[in-house]
């Protein structure tokens, strides 16, 4: 009887701190993963993002750059983590919708291995040029390239991310061929097209706009059905020469499996709350990315429709990654 009743003491014990974890968080700094390298639009909305949600649960919540394959080493990371909700990740199309139809080889299920807690925003993408390049429009860039088959480069963040393939369905598209020069990331990507070294890039444009406006990269087109509010000058790809050409990337937040839902709701309010904050919306206007601020049965949704989308994308493109 003692030991029976010994348990039900340290049943209700466990329950009781179980219970107070999750009404007291958080009581210390999240930590937010970014997958990627620092520079790329991805980073740039996580440390706004990071900044507010500081503010709202009244803890920091830190941004720590860890990537590698494409993405999927942060998101391995994130999902291993302990479901306590002081790890999430800034996860992308890449991570939950692309990687899954590339890699041969996954370190996680993108849904099994994840508690969705919010979709913060969609971004567009651009397709930019060196100014050396002496291009200024789609329908030049199409005709330089057809003019010179194989001759010219475009950067991308990496092999089988949403940018690689932008590109290669400019190719398709266009009926044209370049030489893809894949990078661990949008920001050295960038940073090689603003040197020169590389004079092709598709790009997120949160991580371009500034340098279109500085006149260090030459914008020819938004890759969205619609101009961006944040470029309204900027013709769509569509409509400047390649009818019907569209792709978008987007960043949502996800904790580990197995986190408790008063946690993940109090996460996913943090981040509702941040995307309605004014300034917040600003800068991401300011980015070109467009706040959202789901919750976690909405970003669940959309990472099963963003799965039944890609695959078939990525078995066109013909791109397979084996590691």
């Amino acid at each position: 009887m003692k030991r029976f009743l010994s348990c039900i003491a340290l049943s209700l014990a466990l329950m009781t701190g179980a219970a107070n974890a999750q009404e007291d968080f958080p009581n210390r700094p999240i930590r937010l993963v970014v997958p990627f390298a620092a520079g790329g639009s991805t980073d740039i909305v996580a440390r706004i993002v990071a900044a507010k949600m500081t503010d709202i649960l009244k803890q920091p919540v830190i941004v720590e750059n860890r990537a590698g394959a494409g993405g999927n080493a942060g998101a391995a990371a994130v999902a291993k983590a302990p479901p306590d909700g002081y790890t999430v990740l800034m996860g992308t199309v890449a991570t939950h919708a692309i990687n899954p139809a590339l890699y041969t080889k996954m370190p996680y299920d993108p849904v099994k291995d994840f508690a969705p807690v919010s979709l913060l925003v969609n971004v567009p993408n651009v397709v930019v040029v060196h100014p050396s390049l002496n291009v200024k429009t789609v329908g030049e860039l199409i005709a330089l390239l057809k003019a010179n088959p194989g001759k010219y480069e475009y950067a991308s963040s990496g092999i089988g991310t949403p940018l690689h393939l932008s590109g290669a369905l400019f190719e398709s598209m266009a009926d044209v061929k370049m030489v893809h020069v894949p990078y661990k990331g949008a920001g050295p990507a960038l940073v090689d097209v603003m040197g020169g070294q590389v004079k092709i890039m598709f790009d997120n444009l949160p991580s371009s706009i500034g340098h279109i406006r500085k006149g260090t990269l030459v914008g020819l087109g938004v890759t969205t059905k619609e101009r961006s509010p944040a470029a309204p000058d900027m013709p769509t790809v569509s409509e400047s020469g390649l009818p019907g050409y569209e792709t978008y990337s987007w960043n949502a937040i996800f904790a580990p499996a197995g986190t408790p839902m008063p946690i993940v709701d109090k996460l996913a309010k943090a981040c509702i709350e941040a995307m309605a904050d004014p300034q917040v919306k600003a800068k991401l206007a300011d980015l070109s990315a467009v706040p959202v601020g789901s919750n976690p049965a909405q970003l669940s949704d959309h990472v099963k429709s963003e799965l039944a989308k890609w695959g078939p994308v990525v078995k066109a493109s013909g791109a397979s990654i084996t590691e």
